[in-house]
């Protein structure tokens, strides 16, 4: 057993609260932040930073966590070794992924995870919106994003490689971009909240401003947009590999590209011992997208940078 004030601590961070937590623990509020206040006094460190909103764990807490998670897996396996438990990942599996991303390189793939695993009922929920893990019922996220989620577990799946690119159509009524400069003559398109673009190019990052051409609040919407002529895009590769492969786009400015701080991220709650179904699909998509994501696998037509 591990002393009770850790007990505490990692049921505050799991449950995402001090109520939540004594709730738990079958004591009050007060009492569950009377001894994280002592733990921290014994340990000298901050280890949760309270507001009135929410908790976020301070960088000495995120790595007491982390230990304690550790610790907890380690005796959970001497348990398994000794009782002769049989681990079998079984029961619901929640997993929320951007629409697009979902649509074209999780979907296709799930059958393969449920006959490796068919004791797991998997709900996958595709959304655009930002899904906040300890205020709903999912327990997987997949995320591309510089920051995957203060708090939260992540797991980097592959780098989000980003380029620029235009219809061959576009490129024959406006012509290509010879320079960065020049892409202010051009019709730009992006999703609201997706200009200015962040880009890494040889001199190191640069920022292009700009308002799209069309707006829309949709990733899908831009990329139709891109594919019938109407403008340039910043697209990720997972999305216009394949056009790119058939002459659809072209990437323009080669030399510039989103920043590769961007990834693809698997993002759950911090749990010390995280249910089976969750850790097996979390391997299955380390698996499919390791170590080339299928996206970047694809023949890229002849004169294209390969990814």
């Amino acid at each position: 057993m591990m002393d009770p004030d850790y007990d505490l601590f990692t049921a505050i961070v799991e449950e995402g609260g001090l109520s939540a937590a004594g709730r738990r623990l079958h004591i009050s509020a007060a009492m569950v932040s009377k001894r994280l206040v002592r733990l921290e006094e014994r340990l000298g460190a901050r280890l949760i930073h309270r507001t009135t909103r929410r908790l976020a764990l301070t960088p000495a807490g995120e790595q007491l966590h982390g230990d304690l998670r550790g610790i907890m897996a380690a005796l959970d396996e001497a348990e398994r070794r000794v009782t002769g438990a049989l681990a079998i990942a079984s029961g619901p599996l929640t997993v929320t992924a951007p629409t697009s991303f979902g649509r074209m390189h999780i979907a296709p793939y799930v059958g393969h995870f449920l006959d490796a695993h068919p004791r797991v009922t998997l709900n996958l929920d595709l959304s655009d919106d930002f899904v906040d893990l300890l205020q709903s019922r999912a327990d997987l996220a997949i995320r591309i994003a510089a920051d995957p989620g203060q708090g939260m577990t992540a797991h980097r799946l592959a780098t989000n490689r980003r380029i620029l690119c235009a219809a061959p159509a576009y490129l024959d009524r406006f012509g290509a971009p010879a320079t960065l400069a020049d892409l202010k003559a051009h019709r730009l398109l992006a999703a609201n909240g997706q200009l200015p673009w962040r880009l890494v190019g040889p001199d190191g990052p640069v920022s292009v401003e700009g308002i799209s051409h069309v707006r829309t609040n949709s990733s899908e919407v831009v990329r139709e947009l891109t594919l019938s002529g109407v403008g340039i895009a910043l697209r990720s590769l997972w999305d216009v590999s394949g056009a790119l492969a058939r002459g659809e786009v072209r990437q323009i400015l080669p030399d510039h590209e989103g920043s590769a701080d961007v990834g693809l991220f698997a993002v759950h709650p911090p749990q010390p011992t995280p249910p089976l179904a969750l850790t097996a699909f979390i391997e299955f998509l380390a698996a499919l997208y390791a170590p080339i994501p299928p996206w970047q696998r694809e023949a890229i037509a002849p004169g294209q940078r390969r990814p």
